[in-house]
C-alpha cells in the first residue's frame, strides 16, 4: 500500500515538475493577456472619442480589438502546452468563412453601416434621398437606417442598399435655390412683368441678395411668355418660402393687371357644327 502511495507521490511530482512552469506560465499569460485586452479597446475607445466617431461606432471597434487580443492569448496559452494551434487556427478560420457566407448580407449591412458612421455622408436630422426612398434620417445603426417621411412613416432600409446607391442630401448645405416658372400672356409688357416680379422678391427677407436672384425669360411657349425665376434662401425656408412667393406672384400679377395664361377648351354641340 505504502509503495502504490509513494508511487502516485513520485508520479505528482513528476507532473508538476513537467507542467508545473507551464500551468504557472499559462495563467500569468491569462493575466497580462486580459489586462492588456481592457487597456487596448480603452485606449482604442477614448481615441475614437477625440476623433468625434459615433458612441455606437466607438463600442463596436473597441469591442472588436480586445476580443483580438483575448484570441491570441489564448491561442498563446496553448502553445505553452504544446498544442498545434496550426489547425486550430484553420479550423477556426474555415468555421468563420462558412459562417461569413451564411450571413454575408448581414455582414455586408455591418460593413456598410461601418462605413456610414466613418465617413458621414449624412446625419441625423437630414432630409435625405436614397435607395428609392426620401424622409429625415432618424437613426443610423450597424444593421439598418431609418428615415421618417415628411408624413411620419417610418421607413428602414438595410444599410448596404444605402451605402452602395448615389446618396442625395438636401439638408447637407446651409443654402438652396428655389426655382419657380411663370408664364405672361404675350399681349403683356415683358418689362412691367420682370419688374414686378423682382419687387415681389426684394420684399420678402427671406431672399438673398446674394447670390443675386434671377429674372429672366427663359422660353416663348405656344400660348406665353415665360419666365425663369432664381432665388437663393435657407434651407429652412426652402418650401415656406416656395409655397408664400408662387402665392405672392400670383396676386401681385392679377394688380397689375398680367393675364397669366392657362390652357382652354371649346366645346361644340354636333347640332351647332352641323347647322
Amino acid at each position: 500500500m505504502n509503495e502504490q502511495v509513494n508511487g502516485l507521490i513520485d508520479q505528482a511530482v513528476e507532473l508538476v515538475a513537467l507542467y508545473g512552469l507551464k500551468v504557472i506560465g499559462a495563467i500569468a499569460i491569462l493575466i497580462i493577456g486580459f489586462f492588456i485586452a481592457g487597456r487596448v479597446a480603452g485606449f482604442t475607445k477614448k481615441g475614437l472619442a477625440r476623433s468625434s466617431v459615433d458612441p455606437m461606432l466607438q463600442g463596436f471597434i473597441s469591442s472588436l480589438v480586445k476580443y483580438t487580443v483575448l484570441a491570441v492569448t489564448v491561442i498563446a496559452v496553448l502553445n505553452q502546452f504544446g498544442v498545434q494551434t496550426a489547425s486550430l487556427i484553420a479550423v477556426l478560420g474555415a468555421t468563420g468563412l462558412a459562417i461569413g457566407l451564411a450571413l454575408q448580407g448581414t455582414l455586408s449591412n455591418v460593413a456598410a453601416g461601418v462605413m456610414l458612421l466613418l465617413f458621414r455622408p449624412f446625419k441625423v436630422g437630414d432630409y435625405i434621398e436614397v435607395a428609392g426612398q426620401a424622409g429625415t434620417v432618424k437613426d443610423v445603426s450597424l444593421f439598418t437606417s431609418e428615415l421618417a417621411t415628411p408624413d411620419n412613416v417610418q421607413i428602414i432600409v438595410p444599410n448596404s442598399q444605402v451605402w452602395g446607391s448615389s446618396i442625395v442630401n438636401y439638408s447637407f448645405h446651409s443654402t438652396r435655390r428655389l426655382d419657380l416658372a411663370l408664364g405672361i400672356a404675350y399681349e403683356d409688357d415683358i418689362g412691367k412683368a420682370k419688374a414686378a416680379v423682382e419687387d415681389v422678391i426684394k420684399s420678402d427677407s427671406r431672399c438673398k441678395a446674394d447670390p443675386a436672384p434671377l429674372v429672366a425669360v427663359s422660353n416663348l411657349g405656344e400660348s406665353s411668355v415665360d419666365f425663369v425665376i432664381r432665388i437663393w434662401c435657407e434651407a429652412g425656408d426652402y418650401w415656406d418660402l416656395k409655397w408664400d412667393m408662387t402665392r405672392a406672384l400670383k396676386e401681385r400679377m392679377d394688380t397689375e393687371g398680367i393675364t397669366i395664361p392657362y390652357p382652354q377648351r371649346v366645346v361644340h354641340r354636333l347640332a351647332d357644327a352641323a347647322a
